[in-house]
């Protein structure tokens, strides 16, 4: 029977290799094939196994994902290959199938080989390293040819648009030796270049002029890549505020373009100790700008999408929401509080996505209880409770028919556990409840205390704060509910700036303390801007 041997090429477990003739199970859990104890793998992450169609490998609902050179693999099975590149979470392996025993590593290769990454000793990184040094007849002709190399490189590998602009321009600051590199887009909305990302290597600038606005205003206007050798012969631009300011002397402007329309702007510059930059400076910038423009506009789409997306879930959470006459805007207070506490904690940018769809989903399950029961108008008898309880367990089943809906989950099952698991649907106790959920539950809670009920009238936001920190600890996480109470000036300001019905829960004190902080914002950007 085939064999099939699975070897990690990450750096940090490069070396280490695993075979079977039947099955792999790759996972941070012991007892599995491949047991591998790194935070972005999955417990139980994905699983290698033999069919008659060959070696295929499936994806067990981990947290980071499993791709497949580059590609996402789901629940369904998809096949494997020999030398096919696996990524579990961070860590990457190759993939080698034989028919015969395999022998045991090291592998002797021919040293005309070296390069290539199943039969050499090299990672990624010191594999290129080894290309660029060989390419000794220019002095940055590795450099270059590897800042290419890795751009492609960070297509496949980074999450998002910022990582993405970040790491290439690192890599475009050594490769072209500038003093700086930019990324400015075109923002439909605001009809103008915005900048995106800049990098400045290892150099320490103060400035904050990071691009030269005119120049690349111009190149973005006409479609051509502009050389400016030395600003000094250029009239119109040696006066430039940002170029006297940023000390350039020498810039290139790449233009960023896809098959459809024109992105933005590669900006590099180089100061009067530098030389200047050339033709060949320029045809390498075009280069890089091609190489990265596709990835860039894929990830604008993206965020349409996900834009588009987020108005479709609030549509829906409010069209629930209104069967529900008692609780008009909580569904947008609650996610407004969310993403306060959210910030607030410095939640990663992915986490936070997350956060912003699911808040809106969390009573989503309402739509299964009863109208009587939803639209009572005095408190709801222990029956009553029960079934509305069950929000949450209707909620869920609800996501779990969508699979693009899977990560909302948490929020939507667990915004009702509490911190001592004498919460519901679960009894989840202190951390055994995802983040987000906890966030949740305290913006949730907060915002039930502070709105009128047709059989109770809201709590004063100042009681409702008193509650928050009586029962921080047992209701809610005590970490959580702290930052949540440092927010007071800016949560008193948002209640006072809607002007719905939970003004009427401001006190007077609350109402000064808004106005105080108000003034003080105002002298602060005052004083700022003289």
């Amino acid at each position: 029977m085939p064999r099939i041997r699975l070897r990690a090429v990450s750096p940090q477990w490069e070396g280490q290799y695993w075979e079977s003739t039947e099955a792999l199970r790759i996972g941070r859990l012991e007892g599995q094939e491949v047991v591998v104890n790194d935070p972005s793998v999955s417990r139980r992450h994905a699983e290698i196994h033999y069919t008659n169609q060959g070696w295929v490998v499936r994806d067990l609902g981990s947290t980071n994902g499993t791709y497949l050179n580059g590609v996402r693999v789901g629940m369904v099975e998809r096949k494997l290959r020999p030398r096919d590149l696996l990524q579990c979470g961070n860590v990457l392996f190759l993939a080698v199938i034989v028919e015969e025993d395999l022998p045991k590593f090291p592998v002797e290769t021919p040293s005309k080989n070296l390069f290539v990454e199943s039969s050499s000793q090299h990672s990624w990184e010191q594999a290129l390293q080894v290309l660029a040094g060989s390419l000794g007849d220019k002095p940055q002709a590795g450099d270059r040819l590897l800042t290419l190399l890795r751009a492609s490189y960070h297509l496949t590998h980074t999450e998002s648009l910022e990582q993405l602009l970040r790491a290439v321009l690192e890599d475009a600051v050594r490769a072209f030796d500038a003093q700086r590199a930019a990324v400015v887009l075109w923002d439909e909305k605001e009809c103008r270049l915005v900048i995106k990302a800049v990098s400045t290597g290892e150099r320490e600038l103060s400035t904050r002029a990071w691009y030269s606005s005119s120049l690349a205003q111009r190149c973005f206007q006409q479609g051509e890549s502009l050389l400016c050798r030395d600003v000094r012969l250029m009239g119109e631009l040696k006066a430039s505020s940002s170029i006297m300011e940023g000390a350039m002397s020498s810039i290139i402007c790449a233009v960023l373009r896809s098959p459809r329309k024109k992105l933005g702007i590669l900006h590099l510059d180089r100061n009067f100790a530098q030389p200047p930059f050339n033709e060949e400076d320029l045809r390498l910038a075009d280069a890089l700008a091609a190489t990265v423009s596709a990835s860039i506009e894929c990830a604008q789409l993206l965020e349409k999408q996900r834009e588009m997306f987020v108005q479709t879930v609030t549509a829906l959470a409010q069209a629930v929401e209104m069967r529900d006459p008692y609780t008009g805007g909580h569904t947008l207070r609650v996610t407004e509080y969310a993403l306060m506490l959210a910030d607030a904690i410095r939640l990663p940018a992915e986490k936070r996505r997350i956060l912003e769809i699911g808040t809106p989903l969390h009573d989503i399950g309402k739509i299964g209880i009863d109208d009587h029961i939803l639209r009572k108008t005095g408190p709801l008898t222990p029956e009553e409770f029960e079934i509305m309880k069950s929000h949450t367990i209707k909620g869920t089943a609800i996501l779990e028919t969508l699979p693009d809906l899977k990560p909302y989950i948490p929020i939507v099952r667990h915004h009702h556990e509490r911190w001592d698991g004498k919460g519901y649907p679960d009894g989840l106790k202190g951390e055994e409840t995802d983040l987000l959920a906890r966030i949740v539950a305290l913006a949730d809670a907060f915002d039930a205390m502070t709105s009128n009920r047709p059989y109770r009238p809201g709590m004063p936001a100042d009681l409702a704060f008193q509650q928050i920190r009586k029962h921080a600890g047992t209701q809610f996480d005590p970490q959580l509910a702290e930052v949540f109470l440092q927010l007071r000036p800016q949560i008193l300001e948002k209640m006072w700036l809607r002007n719905d019905a939970q003004m009427d829960t401001l006190l007077p004190a609350d109402v000064q303390a808004v106005l105080e902080n108000q003034t003080t914002l105002q002298v602060r950007s005052e004083a700022a801007g003289a």
